[in-house]
């Protein structure tokens, strides 16, 4: 039975994040549902001046991504769609992570709003007990966005910041090494295998020479 991740990208400003985990969880082989909100899609437009259509995901994801889709096992659903399988919870699902998670989007979640299918297809892994990990990006945060985080949490969700590390690249790291560490974090929590990132291995600059170099 084909027992997929599910990935939705909401509107938060951070969708290099989605395209690194997205490529990690194809290159380990696994399957993955996608979702894409409505307010997503504007910020996938502005941050990389890709879009995404319905009628024209495969192609509009795989220029998104800079791969070939034809041997991937990558399912799109319409985030208008609340029929669509992961809206389920008899839907077969290893479990989901929203990366990047805006607020309005952690919000819906923490409160069960399930105002698209990104929010209801979140609330149903987390009734359901599967893994689910939502990545905060905005800053700073207010109360009332860090009761929805704590609601996550108790509700079993993994909150994970996107707070990039430095100590596998040191402070020349590139952008992408940065977005590749907090993915790296998804992948991990995700129990997922990747080499996305350097581990720490409790050496001082093991990863860089000379020291302070990349």
């Amino acid at each position: 039975m084909r027992t997929p991740w599910i990935v939705g990208v909401s509107g938060a400003s951070g969708t290099p994040y989605a395209k690194a985990v997205l490529g990690a969880l194809l290159d380990a082989g696994e399957s993955v549902d996608l979702v894409i909100s409505k307010a997503a899609r504007l910020t996938l437009l502005d941050e990389t001046g890709a879009s995404v259509r319905d009628a024209h995901w495969k192609d509009d994801v795989g220029a998104w991504l800079g791969r070939d889709l034809g041997s991937a096992d990558l399912t799109y659903w319409p985030a208008n769609d609340l029929a669509a399988g992961p809206s389920s919870g008899s839907y077969p699902a290893k479990g989901m992570a929203v990366v990047p998670a805006s607020t309005a989007s952690c919000a819906g979640i923490a409160i069960g709003l399930s105002k698209d299918l990104l929010q209801r297809a979140a609330e149903v892994n987390l009734k359901e007990r599967r893994r689910t990990v939502v990545v905060p990006r905005e800053t700073p945060v207010t109360r009332s966005h860090l009761e929805h985080l704590i609601a996550l949490h108790d509700a079993g969700a993994v909150v994970l910041p996107a707070s990039p590390g430095f100590y596998g690249a040191g402070a020349e790291a590139t952008a992408q090494q940065l977005i590749d560490f907090v993915a790296g974090k998804v992948l991990d929590a995700l129990d997922v295998p990747h080499s996305l990132s350097a581990r720490w291995r409790g050496e001082l600059n093991a990863q860089r020479s000379p020291l302070g170099g990349p």
